[in-house]
């Protein structure tokens, strides 16, 4: 009797061993997948960076061009009153009273001051150009130090992309190779574990008299039976099937070393 109770406590470990691989390459391919949808956004979003970085660069190109017409406008503007000037300056030769000079002083005044302001003018959009053009220069390196990180980032996630690839392919795998080894009715409990909770655990460690990512405790008697490995425990508040640490961290250690084969191998 008591050689079929450790045959079973055997088998029960086992089983428990095998859900817990299953559970980290589904685990891992879950990550690869979250990580394959969430690129295009984060390429996109680069992209969006960069364009929105060049079109503000465009904007100020464009309104120092406007600023320098304006300059150019408001010169032509001094050339015209300097030639009105100069015309009432050569027509008081010919005047014959004072109301005529008058006349001719007062708009000669009113030229003059029309020049300074728009030598004012002037002054202003040679400040305003002159802090656009010092801004440009000094982001001339930044803006092309963010180009540059942009485009290696992109060039980056697409390798992790490629990488990825492989690796969810050699995962699949060696799911289906685990998954062959659970019975049909633990593989279909452990299936619907994993689709009623968020992160697709199904199988969990007991970790400080907690399964891992919960704040509820088991009981102490639950623990003692888990320890025992003799029997399937299922946690009453998340509903996922329990295991202890130290099988985890057995069969953890199995898992990465089972990656890194498989890196070292494609190398």
């Amino acid at each position: 009797m008591g050689h079929k109770i450790q045959e079973a406590a055997i088998d029960i470990a086992d089983k428990l061993r095998v859900l817990y691989n299953l559970q980290l390459i589904d685990s891992r391919i879950d990550e690869i997948k979250k990580f394959r949808v969430n690129i295009p956004m984060e390429i996109k979003s680069l992209e969006e960076e960069e364009f929105q970085m060049k079109e503000n660069l465009e904007n100020i190109y464009e309104e120092i061009i406007y600023l320098k017409n304006n300059i150019e406008k408001q010169n032509k503007n001094i050339k015209i009153s300097e030639i009105l000037i100069k015309k009432y300056e050569k027509q008081k030769d010919n005047i014959k009273n004072n109301k005529e000079l008058y006349s001719f002083n007062k708009e000669i005044d009113y030229q003059k001051l029309e020049i300074q302001l728009y030598k004012k003018k002037i002054k202003e959009l040679d400040i305003k150009i002159y802090k656009k053009e010092d801004f440009l220069k000094k982001n001339k390196n930044v803006i092309k130090n963010k180009e540059e990180h942009i485009f290696h980032k992109k060039k980056e996630l697409n390798q992790i992309l490629s990488e990825n690839n492989k690796e969810e392919k050699m995962l699949l795998e060696k799911s289906l190779f685990f998954s062959k080894k659970v019975d049909n009715n633990l593989l279909k409990t452990y299936n619907k574990i994993r689709n009623g909770v968020k992160n697709g655990v199904a199988v969990a460690p007991v970790q400080r008299g907690a399964p891992l990512g919960s704040y509820l405790a088991i009981t102490p008697q639950k623990y003692s039976e888990l320890i025992q490995r003799n029997k399937l425990l299922i946690d009453e508040h998340s509903g996922r099937i329990l295991i202890d640490s130290e099988l985890a961290e057995e069969e953890k250690k199995k898992y990465l070393v089972f990656c890194s084969k498989k890196k070292k191998n494609k190398k």
